[in-house]
């Protein structure tokens, strides 16, 4: 059994192997983890850590419905065990990236990622969260981390900070960081009031190479699309890369259709409730062509 392993990898990953199975161990929860699954390289390593430490845990994916083919059948072939989730609203409804855009009036963009808090963000809740969250993937959380981040309204996370006397700071998002020590390679578990979970990272200071050499010492099988050329594997037309999911879009033809059909479908509820887009979109293809034109940096919500 991998839990059995004894961790024979050497160097700096042998250590943060290490610091990882504890940081896992220490917290371990009694009802066990909840591990946040996507079947990328980032949560291979989380879900093969918590054997390693021999923690009690159960993985799930949450269904996007953007995600590419591949990645699913990865999943399924490699981690039987990981449990399907399908994000529902509060009637119970499936919710999908196909009935979100219309619903919301407008596609996702960098500014309104919508997409991710329905679709990603929801499950978990009451439960100890562990995540592939990196700080090498993110320069914004780098320069802005601490022991504890504590995610929500201001006045909610100052008030539980001054509570248990902790030392804090705020980040420029008016979110509170704990600084509980002063060590230079700090873990970081983060608090989010909105989905009511607490998050645990253990990798979050592991390099891209740090997970490569992990996976391998491990012999872990990974999701083809890095042999492809991908660095980052995730949802089919992503609007945080926009010259990435034009790409993606002229590779998987038929979710291009399926966004060109949401977006007629937004377009008519649009219509319904007299609502113009500054944007003067007309068709489907009009929304489409000015989505991937990653013109939507400076796009607010309430620009529709």
């Amino acid at each position: 059994m991998i839990g059995q392993l004894q961790i024979t990898a050497s160097g700096e990953i042998k250590d943060k192997v290490q610091m990882a199975t504890d940081i896992l161990k220490h917290f371990e929860p009694k009802e066990g983890y909840y591990v946040a699954f996507s079947g990328g390289k980032d949560s291979q390593c989380i879900y093969h850590l918590c054997e390693l430490a021999g923690v009690k845990f159960d993985a799930h994916y949450n269904v996007t419905s953007v995600d590419p083919p591949e990645v699913v059948r990865f999943i399924k072939r490699n981690y039987p065990d990981v449990k399907f989730e399908y994000p529902r609203d509060r009637d119970g409804k499936v919710v999908t990236m196909w009935n979100l855009i219309p619903r919301k009036q407008m596609p996702p963009t960098r500014l309104a990622r919508y997409c991710c808090e329905w679709l990603k963000e929801s499950a978990g809740q009451d439960r100890v969260t562990v995540t592939g969250v990196r700080w090498a993937e993110s320069p914004n959380r780098a320069a802005t981390h601490g022991v504890v981040n504590l995610i929500g309204k201001p006045k909610q996370t100052k008030k539980m900070a001054d509570e248990i006397g902790a030392d804090y700071e705020l980040n420029k998002h008016g979110n509170i960081i704990l600084n509980n020590d002063n060590e230079e390679n700090r873990q970081l578990v983060e608090f989010c009031y909105r989905n009511r979970k607490t998050m645990l990272n253990p990798i979050v200071d592991w390099a891209d190479e740090d997970v490569w050499q992990f996976l391998t010492w491990g012999g872990w099988e990974h999701c083809e699309l890095y042999d492809q050329g991908k660095k980052r594997i995730g949802c089919i037309g992503c609007p945080m890369n926009t010259a990435a999911a034009a790409a993606d879009l002229l590779h998987y033809t038929k979710y291009k259709q399926f966004y060109l059909r949401a977006f007629s479908r937004m377009l008519k509820v649009n219509e319904e409730k007299g609502l113009k887009s500054k944007q003067n979109w007309q068709t489907a293809e009009d929304v489409y062509r000015w989505w991937l034109k990653n013109e939507n940096d400076n796009v607010q919500e309430e620009d529709i």
